[in-house]
């Protein structure tokens, strides 16, 4: 039985799989940037004219479509899976778990969604460990 738990935040996802006595620790990193200078910006807004153009709208739904590929590449990494648990500080989180639950072949596999600290490799591997016993 393959089992599977996901520490996520914004940034990276590390997928702890657990499968007899192995396990394997594979890292995804997000391309997610929620600062983004060009060169030669000084404030949050462009002046063109009289008018003061915001640049905030254009900026969320670059984030947004930067995180749905970042959590498809997730499921995409867990598909064959036999269970699933998500762990982790962020709120990115909740993202994925939203995803799962439409998913037909992944929504009964979902078995827990926990909040948690930052953690190392091996604090991880050990929570995952503990909590699939």
């Amino acid at each position: 039985m393959k089992k599977v738990g996901i520490w996520l935040d914004q940034k990276e996802a590390n997928v702890i799989t657990l499968f007899e006595n192995t396990q394997q620790n594979k890292i995804i990193y997000s391309d997610i940037e929620t600062r983004e200078r060009f060169k030669g910006e000084t404030k949050q807004f462009g002046r063109f004219g009289e008018q003061f153009l915001n640049y905030e709208k254009g900026q969320q739904k670059r984030i947004e479509d930067l995180t749905n590929r970042y959590l498809n590449k997730i499921i995409e990494e867990i598909n064959n899976v036999d269970e699933i648990m998500l762990f982790g500080p962020a709120q990115t989180k909740n993202k994925l778990e939203k995803l799962i639950l439409i998913n037909p072949n992944l929504s009964s596999k979902l078995k827990g969604v926990q909040v948690s600290d930052s953690m190392t490799k091996n604090q991880k591997i050990a929570y995952v460990k503990n909590y699939f016993k």
